[in-house]
């Protein structure tokens, strides 16, 4: 009989997911718990596995919108001793190459990000040393492979005189001067909540920058000490974090939310943190920062980094935050007023740092500064409160004994 593959749980309030990609052709063998197809939520990838080992058959196509606990194939146990002679192609057949199935006992262990920027570029991943936890195979691996240049090709024999030359291949066909994508999952999510914030939410926000001199200072100083002992690099980030739990303690209603008529206080410190990925923006959250050291900070911020690249960033990952950080100076932006991440009522908008010159007792002298920004609901927090919660972290970030000696 016929075992179901069913689409799995994706965390609550999830009730449906879009097929993907499947990892493995219709008729192939596959092994239990095996992954065969993977699946879109509004908030992250998951992973179908095979429920038992036999010949896979597919009864959904890609890119279809399934609800949860859907049947989108099935495995049928009585031919796990070989594939069958035909493998028919699956339905909406995806133009990508197939990725390359190196032997059972060799086959690396792939993230979905991973297994698919393999496929579409034709890459045997026994070829790539992994670097990640494990030997794990990492998207920057294969990148880097990527980028290697191919070995030399024989020199072409010369064409007979009467044997005409090859014609270049022509070039793709366009649809007039347009391309048309269907928006992702998480792109739909994405956009609906930001329309979501500026339509629910009164939004202001208030600016002011920090001299970074001291951070660098402290950064410069003790980066291999620090390397050495905890195993991870002292970053910028931990210092904001530690900053903005310290303001959220004096200011809590920055830490609050509306739920209808209500103001709620959180008495916990549930940082999120922004993260770009291929697929969107993500923000995985630090939960309990508050209890956090500099080291678990930076060696969680690692592990949310990991599995944005991996594509494995789950939706538990995602929940709880209480209030945002955002850095839009990695990318170089000099500054921008942030939007909220409902239904947060604050969020830290940092930026790249620039050399500038400021008047330091009455002189001026030229120091690496940041501006901040900090995005605010107005409903739920004063303007006195906002203004009060960024000068806070300006005067942590620019004292950082503070945060170390917690006052």
């Amino acid at each position: 009989m016929a075992v179901e593959i069913k689409v799995p749980n994706a965390g609550e309030s999830i009730t449906e997911g879009t097929v993907a990609r499947w990892l493995k052709p219709d008729g192939a063998a596959v092994k239990q718990d095996e992954p065969v197809c993977e699946i879109e939520t509004e908030k992250t990838l998951i992973e179908a596995n095979a429920p038992a080992s036999g010949i896979l058959k597919i009864a959904v196509a890609e890119q279809t919108v399934v609800p949860i606990g859907a049947v989108i194939g099935t495995i049928d146990p009585s031919g796990s001793g070989a594939a069958p002679a035909a493998v028919p192609a699956p339905a909406n057949h995806s133009s990508a190459p197939a990725a390359p199935q190196p032997s059972a006992t060799t086959e690396p262990a792939l993230a979905p990000a991973v297994r698919r920027l393999v496929a579409e570029n034709s890459i045997d991943p026994a070829s790539i040393e992994g670097t990640g936890r494990a030997g794990r195979i990492t998207k920057g691996d294969v990148l880097e492979k990527m980028a290697q240049p191919s070995p030399a090709p024989a020199a072409p024999q010369m064409p007979l005189a009467a044997q005409a030359e090859p014609k270049p291949a022509a070039p793709p066909a366009t649809e007039g001067r347009e391309t048309r994508k269907r928006m992702t999952g998480i792109r739909q999510t994405i956009a609906a909540r930001l329309v979501e914030a500026q339509q629910t939410a009164a939004i202001l926000t208030t600016f002011n920058e920090a001299d970074m001199s001291r951070i660098m200072e402290i950064r410069a100083k003790y980066k291999d000490a620090y390397q050495k002992k905890h195993g991870v690099g002292l970053g910028f980030m931990s210092f904001f974090v530690k900053a903005v739990v310290e303001a959220l303690r004096a200011f809590p209603a920055v830490n609050g939310r509306i739920d209808g008529n209500e103001l709620v206080f959180h008495n916990y410190y549930n940082i999120g943190v922004a993260v770009s990925t291929e697929r969107g923006l993500m923000v995985p959250v630090l939960r309990d920062a508050d209890q956090l050291s500099f080291a678990q900070i930076e060696k969680q911020i690692g592990v949310f980094a990991t599995k944005a690249r991996e594509g494995t960033i789950s939706v538990n990952d995602l929940q709880g935050g209480t209030f945002t950080i955002t850095n839009g100076g990695v990318f170089g932006s000099l500054l921008s007023t942030p939007i909220l991440n409902p239904p947060q009522s604050g969020i830290l908008g940092m930026h790249t740092i620039q050399k500038r010159p400021v008047a330091v007792d009455d002189q001026v002298v030229i120091r690496p500064m940041m501006y901040l920004a900090h995005s605010y609901d107005h409903r739920m927090i004063d303007g006195k409160e906002a203004v009060s919660f960024l000068v806070r972290i300006k005067e942590c970030v620019e004292n950082p004994e503070r945060l170390m000696l917690e006052i």
